[in-house]
C-alpha cells in the first residue's frame, strides 16, 4: 500500500482534503492554520536554528494567516519580526490570525522596502555575523495568473533579500509558481525551503517549481487519513528504498543467459563514446550478454575500450539481421545521428520483433516518422519530447510535464519517461498515476548521462521486467548511482562516474530484519 506521503496531489484535490478535515471531521480551520505554522516554524527551526532576524510576507488569503501565526511564533522565541502585508480585506481564519499578531506587533504595507542584508561576519571569518529569514506567506495553491502590482513587487524584494544572504522559507508552494505544473507564471519566488500542508503537491517537485521550492517537507497537519479516500494523486513518488523490490539477490544457480543479451546500436562516425557508454551502463547493470552495432570505422576501439562487450561494426541493415535475432531486448539511439547509415539501421531495429529502447536520435528519426510501437520505452528529455509530440521547442513539455507524458503515452502506445528534474516515468497499468522520481542531482546534467540510462533500461529489461517496471528501476537507479557519485561533489561529475556507481545501485542492501 502507498501511503499519503508518497503520493503527489493536485491543488484542487488538497483544498478538498482541507475541506473533508474541516467539514467532515470538525478540525476548525484555525487550529489547521496554527499546525500549519508551526510546523513550517519548527521544521525550518530545526534545519537552520533560529534567526536573528525574520521579515513575513503575508497575502491576503490563509497563506497569509499562515504567515501571521509564523510571526507569532517566533516573536515568542524572542526573534526580532517584522510583518509586511498586501493590501486586501481578511477575512475568517486569516483575520482572527492577523489580530493574534497585532496584539504582539505592527505590521507595514511596505512590501517592496529593501530588507537589511545579513550582516557580515569579521574580518578573516566565513559567512555572515547574523542570520535573516524571509517567509513568503504571499499565495498559497489558488493562484493562476502572474502577480502584478504590489504582490510582483514582494516578490522582487524577497527576491533581492535572498541574493543578498538572507533565507527564505515558502509557506506551500513559492508564490509566483503553479502548484500543479509547477510553472512560473511570472515574478516567482526562490525559496531556500518550503513547507507544504496536508498532501505534497505535484508541482514542488517538477520542472521549475522543483527548482524554486528548494528543500520540500510535507506536514500531516494530523488530519485523518480517511480524508484521502476516492482522491486520486496527480502522481507516485519513487524513492531508492523501492530499489529492493527491482533488484532482489540472484540465485545461486544463475548463468548468464538466464539474464539477457541487450543489443546497443549507435556510434555513429565521431560520436562511439556515447554507445559504449550504454553498453557498459547495461553490463553494470546487470545484463548477461550485451553486444554493441557500431559504425566499423570505430568498432576496434569499442573492443579495446571494454573487453567485455561484443562489438561488431556494421555499415548495413542486413549485417545488422543476425544481431538482432540473438538479441532480448535492443537499445537505439545513443550516438546515432540521422543520416543515411542511421536511417537504416533505425528502420531494421524498429521493424524487428524485439523489445525496444529508443533514446537520442532514434526518437528523432520516431518523431519524423510516428508510429506506434508495442513493447517500448521511450526516454526522451524536454527537447526530445516536444519533437516527439510535434510542438515547438522544450518549453512546451516544461510547461506540463504531465499532460506531455500523457500525450506521449497515447501517441505512441508505449511506456514513456521524461527525464529533467522530477523524472516522470509511466505506470504500468493504464488509469494508474505516473511515477516522479525526486532522487538524483544536477551533476548529472551533462552530455551522456541519458546514454548511461539507455544501458540501464535495457540491463533491466533484459533481466525480465516489464517494460513499465524496466523504466521506474532504471530511472531509480541511474538517480540513486547518481547521488552516490555526488559524494564527491556535483560539478565535474561524468557519466562514467555514474556507471561506476551502478552496481551499488543494482544490488541494495536487503532491509534488517
Amino acid at each position: 500500500m502507498i501511503e499519503a506521503w508518497q503520493q503527489f496531489y493536485a491543488a484542487a484535490d488538497v483544498r478538498e482534503l482541507d475541506r473533508r478535515a474541516i467539514q467532515d471531521h470538525g478540525i476548525p480551520g484555525y487550529t489547521l492554520m496554527q499546525r500549519a505554522a508551526a510546523a513550517a516554524w519548527q521544521t525550518a527551526r530545526r534545519a537552520w536554528g533560529l534567526p536573528d532576524r525574520l521579515v513575513v510576507f503575508c497575502g491576503s488569503g490563509n497563506n497569509g494567516g499562515d504567515g501571521y501565526e509564523i510571526a507569532c511564533l517566533a516573536h515568542a522565541d524572542g526573534v526580532a519580526v517584522e510583518v509586511r502585508e498586501l493590501g486586501g480585506e481578511r477575512r475568517g481564519d486569516a483575520a482572527t490570525a492577523r489580530a493574534a499578531w497585532l496584539a504582539r506587533g505592527a505590521v507595514s504595507d511596505a512590501v517592496e522596502r529593501p530588507i537589511p542584508p545579513p550582516a557580515p561576519a569579521p574580518p578573516g571569518d566565513v559567512g555572515y555575523a547574523e542570520s535573516v529569514w524571509v517567509v513568503d506567506a504571499l499565495f498559497g495553491t489558488g493562484l493562476s495568473r502572474a502577480p502584478s502590482g504590489q504582490a510582483a513587487a514582494a516578490i522582487a524584494c524577497i527576491r533581492t533579500a535572498r541574493n543578498a544572504g538572507a533565507r527564505v522559507l515558502a509557506v506551500d508552494v513559492p508564490s509566483g509558481h503553479d502548484a500543479d505544473t509547477g510553472q512560473a507564471l511570472g515574478p516567482a519566488v526562490q525559496a531556500d525551503m518550503t513547507v507544504t500542508f496536508i498532501a505534497d503537491k505535484v508541482g514542488l517537485h517538477t520542472a521549475a517549481g522543483a527548482a524554486a521550492a528548494g528543500s520540500v517537507h510535507c506536514a500531516g497537519l494530523q488530519v485523518p487519513p480517511k480524508i484521502f479516500e476516492g482522491v486520486r494523486p496527480r502522481a507516485r513518488r519513487l524513492e531508492p528504498q523501492q530499489l529492493r523490490s527491482f533488484f532482489r539477490p540472484r540465485a545461486r544457480d544463475a548463468h548468464k543467459n538466464r539474464h539477457g543479451h541487450v543489443l546497443i546500436i549507435g556510434g555513429a562516425p565521431g560520436m562511439a563514446g556515447a554507445a559504449l557508454l550504454a553498453g557498459r551502463a547495461a553490463l553494470r547493470s546487470g545484463a548477461g550478454l550485451v553486444s554493441v552495432a557500431t559504425h566499423p570505422a570505430h568498432a576496434a576501439m569499442c573492443s579495446m575500450a571494454q573487453a567485455e562487450l561484443m562489438v561488431h561494426g556494421v555499415d548495413e541493415a542486413v549485417a545488422l539481421a543476425p544481431l538482432l535475432e540473438r538479441a532480448t531486448v535492443v537499445a537505439i539511439g545513443p550516438g546515432l545521428g540521422q543520416g543515411d547509415w542511421s536511417r537504416c539501421l533505425f528502420q531494421a531495429a524498429r521493424d524487428a520483433d524485439r523489445p525496444l529502447v529508443m533514446d537520442a536520435d532514434a526518437l528523432n528519426l520516431l518523431a519524423q516518422q510516428p508510429v506506434p510501437l508495442r513493447n517500448a520505452v521511450l526516454t526522451p528529455h524536454p527537447g526530445e519530447a516536444a519533437r516527439l509530440l510535434g510542438r515547438e521547442g522544450g518549453a512546451a513539455v516544461e510547461a506540463d510535464r504531465l499532460a506531455a507524458l500523457e500525450a506521449l503515452e497515447a501517441r505512441y502506445g508505449c511506456t514513456a519517461l521524461i527525464k529533467g528534474l522530477g523524472t516522470l516515468v509511466s505506470a504500468e497499468r493504464s488509469g494508474d498515476p505516473p511515477w516522479l522520481c525526486t532522487a538524483g542531482n544536477p551533476g548529472m546534467a551533462v552530455g551522456g548521462s541519458g546514454d548511461v540510462l539507455t544501458g540501464v533500461v535495457a540491463a533491466c529489461m533484459a533481466q525480465g521486467m516489464s517494460a513499465a517496471q524496466a523504466a521506474r528501476a532504471a530511472v531509480l537507479a541511474h538517480a540513486h548511482a547518481g547521488d552516490l557519485a555526488a559524494h564527491h561533489g556535483e560539478r565535474g561529475m561524468l557519466p562514467s562516474d555514474l556507471v561506476a556507481h551502478l552496481r551499488a545501485a543494482v544490488n541494495p542492501r536487503p532491509e534488517r530484519a
